[in-house]
This record gives C-alpha cells, sequence and structure tokens, in this order.
C-alpha cells in the first residue's frame, strides 16, 4: 500500500502545474517570491499532492474554489520543503469559514477548575483530524509577510507538533540526538519569553507564545518564516533549533525576492 502511495504522489509531483494555480500564488502568497526558484518547483508539487490528498470544506455560507485551496495549500506546504514528509498524516479535512468563527473553549486555571465559555477563532487545529480557518485571516495573514503572523503556518505547525501523539511543542525530530538541544533551547526560550512579558520588556515574539510550549512552537514557526532575519538576530540557537528542523534558511531568502 505504501509503495502504491508514493507512486501515486511522485506522478502528481511531475504533473505540470496549472498556470492558474501558479497566478493565485503569485498574487496571493508573497512568501512564494521569495523562494528560489527549486524550492518554488518543490512547493508546487508538495501542492498537488496535499490537494489529492485532503479534503477542503465551506462553513458559513463560504463556497470553496480553487483559489482557496491553493492559497492555503501552499502555505502548510512550505513547512514540508526539502524534508522527509507524510503530508500532515493525521489530517484529513480543512474547514474554512468566510470570517472568525465561534467555538466552545474550556479553560483550567492554576488549581484545575474548569469554566466554559464560548470565543471567536481565526483557526484551529484538532487532534481529530481537522484544521479551522477564517478566509479573511488567511488572506490578510499572507499579504502581510513581514509582521510574523501567518494564521495557515499557525495552526499547520500545530499539526507538525501533534504527528508524535501529543502537541506539547516538540515535533518529531529526524535524529534523535537533537532531542536534547531542542528541548534545551526551546525550554530556554519559553521561559525568557514569559518573564519578558511579565516584567513589561518588549518582545520581538508574539505574547501569545507564552500560553504553552505548543503555542509557543507554532508562534517561532511563524517567525521564522515571515521575519527570519530578525529571528536570527535576537534569538540565534532558536533560529538554528528551526533551521536545522526544517531544513530551510528563510533569513537567506531575501535577496530571491522580486
Amino acid at each position: 500500500m505504501f509503495g502504491l502511495t508514493r507512486r501515486h504522489r511522485e506522478k502528481l509531483q511531475r504533473q505540470p502545474f496549472p498556470d492558474t494555480w501558479r497566478q493565485y500564488l503569485k498574487r496571493r502568497v508573497p512568501l512564494y517570491h521569495r523562494l528560489p526558484v527549486e524550492d518554488r518547483r518543490e512547493l508546487e508539487g508538495h501542492i498537488q499532492i496535499f490537494l489529492d490528498e485532503k479534503r477542503f470544506e465551506g462553513c458559513g455560507g463560504f463556497s470553496i474554489n480553487d483559489e482557496v485551496r491553493v492559497v492555503i495549500a501552499a502555505q502548510a506546504c512550505l513547512l514540508l520543503l526539502h524534508r522527509e514528509t507524510n503530508y500532515f498524516p493525521g489530517l484529513s479535512s480543512v474547514v474554512v469559514y468566510p470570517t472568525s468563527f465561534i467555538v466552545e473553549l474550556r479553560n483550567y486555571d492554576e488549581f484545575g477548575v474548569v469554566t466554559d465559555e464560548t470565543g471567536p477563532l481565526v483557526g484551529e487545529s484538532w487532534d481529530t483530524g481537522c484544521v479551522v480557518l477564517a478566509w479573511d485571516e488567511v488572506l490578510e495573514s499572507s499579504a502581510c509577510d513581514h509582521d510574523g503572523y501567518n494564521v495557515v503556518i499557525h495552526e499547520f505547525a500545530h499539526q507538525l507538533d501533534a504527528e508524535d501523539g501529543i502537541t506539547d511543542g516538540a515535533p518529531v525530530l529526524p535524529d534523535r540526538s537533537r532531542y536534547r538541544s531542542w528541548a534545551r533551547v526551546f525550554g530556554d526560550e519559553y521561559r525568557r519569553l514569559r518573564e519578558m512579558l511579565t516584567s513589561g520588556g518588549e518582545t520581538l515574539l508574539d505574547e501569545y507564545g507564552a500560553s504553552d510550549p505548543a503555542e509557543f512552537f507554532a508562534v517561532v514557526t511563524e517567525s521564522f518564516f515571515e521575519i527570519p532575519q530578525h529571528l536570527q538576530e535576537e534569538h540565534p540557537e532558536l533560529y538554528d533549533e528551526l533551521r536545522q528542523y526544517f531544513r530551510q534558511d528563510p533569513a537567506g531568502w531575501m535577496k530571491c525576492e522580486g
């Protein structure tokens, strides 16, 4: 079965990438322009596999079309370049709302007291095989590609994190020897962010990353792809861990723009 899947994926990667889809990328995904030419071609191949294997569903009156599918798939597959991948194996569907959606939130305080409330969200990654996104936020966060915020990258970072069965800020690393360094660097940087926020200091990283280690990984992944030079300058060890994990060096993409 795996052999059949692999051959089918290789066939999809060899298919010509539709020019209409490429125009969606050029118009809607500025990060596409930063990539070296060979990475753009690899990304296009990943997009074709992703769209073949994942189901898209519109909610709240939203209609799914090729532009929606390609724009979301491109940003998700950006996380897969240069690595052996099984294309987010825990994911079966991407649900898209036109704008923010209301969900039931369950919160636990430090004493274990549980409170339920409802709140608007623009993205969620569920452990039941689904990513939920608000289309207006997808477009806005994609268009502004130098602010360190990208809702698609954030939620699909959670999908990578969950591939070992637990979302804890430590994805599956290619080499077991890397876990010690990862734990040290991410642990130190997570504590540093929380301390900075407690003292009222300014931080490069979004404060949402201080929520828990899983959110920290998702937030720094956004920064890695959107503001790589700043992340490398202010958090060099953190940048290096991500560079080794993703096998990409976005700080070097800047010269490829245009």
